[in-house]
């Protein structure tokens, strides 16, 4: 009887032995499924990512141990206008931008906004409208010119709260040109001179440079050969009043961090 008794809590010891067992089976399954789960969302988010960069050229900067959103917009190649250019060029729309733009104005979710520039210019239109629209924005806002932003990219430069420049990165400054037919009558001119003072008065309300020293920069003669206007490269823009400061990606992003902790600290 004894031995019945001994083999009874023998067999109870085995059995709770085995549930554990089964138990630590499970967990680690489950466990296992959980991070399984986290590995495959995390490939879906970097595949977002990477789609997202490629279809527009935007991305949301998160990772950074301030915590801060940054979401970043890129103008590069030509700016599009209304008309389509060909497809083995490259391009900044308009209309991709500008809702993006607006989103970000309407989400809880971003700090700052980042904008880096590598763009010959192109339609007049569609980079004022992107000017006034990065420059309307209540989110602080940092601009970083890396291998130019001439001609209607030089609006969109000094748009935001502050920009920079890489040493090397280059700025055109040149008068307004229309493509297509052009009648040869006073009216024309006029309408020239018109475009003409919307994008000198945004550029100078907007920088440092007077409006006088930048038309003399815009109808220089002697620099460009083939055209009117004045080629600004590093320092120069800076030196003009048209680029707040000469730096690159880590001095733009530090920059912006410091300009969403000010603004949470005057917002509580």
């Amino acid at each position: 009887m004894g031995n019945n008794h001994h083999k009874a809590k023998d067999c109870h010891k085995d059995n709770k032995e085995k549930n554990k067992e089964k138990d630590r089976k499970a967990q680690a399954e489950e466990n296992g499924e959980k991070e399984n789960g986290r590995e495959e969302e995390k490939r879906e988010q970097e595949k977002h990512r990477d789609e997202r960069i490629e279809e527009i050229g935007q991305i949301t900067l998160d990772e950074n141990r301030e915590h801060h959103k940054i979401h970043l917009v890129t103008i590069i190649g030509e700016i599009e206008g209304h008309d389509n250019l060909g497809s083995s060029s490259k391009t900044t729309k308009y209309e991709h931008v500008l809702p993006q733009l607006a989103a970000i104005e309407d989400s809880r979710e971003i700090d700052g906004v980042l904008i880096l520039l590598n763009t010959m210019g192109g339609d007049v239109e569609a980079g004022l409208a992107i000017a006034e629209m990065i420059a309307s924005l209540s989110k602080p806002t940092v601009s970083l010119v890396l291998g130019g932003s001439h001609s209607i990219g030089v609006p969109i430069a000094v748009s935001t709260d502050y920009s920079y420049i890489v040493p090397t990165g280059t700025m055109v400054i040149h008068p307004v040109r229309l493509s297509g037919m052009v009648i040869g009558v006073q009216q024309t001119f006029d309408y020239f001179k018109q475009i003409q003072n919307r994008i000198t008065g945004f550029v100078c309300e907007h920088c440092k440079i007077s409006k006088p020293r930048l038309e003399e920069l815009m109808m220089e003669t002697g620099m460009l050969t083939k055209d009117v206007g004045t080629v600004l490269v590093g320092r120069e823009a800076v030196e003009e009043g048209i680029i707040c400061e000469v730096g690159g990606i880590r001095d733009a992003i530090a920059r912006l961090h410091d300009m969403v902790d000010r603004k949470g600290e005057d917002t509580k």
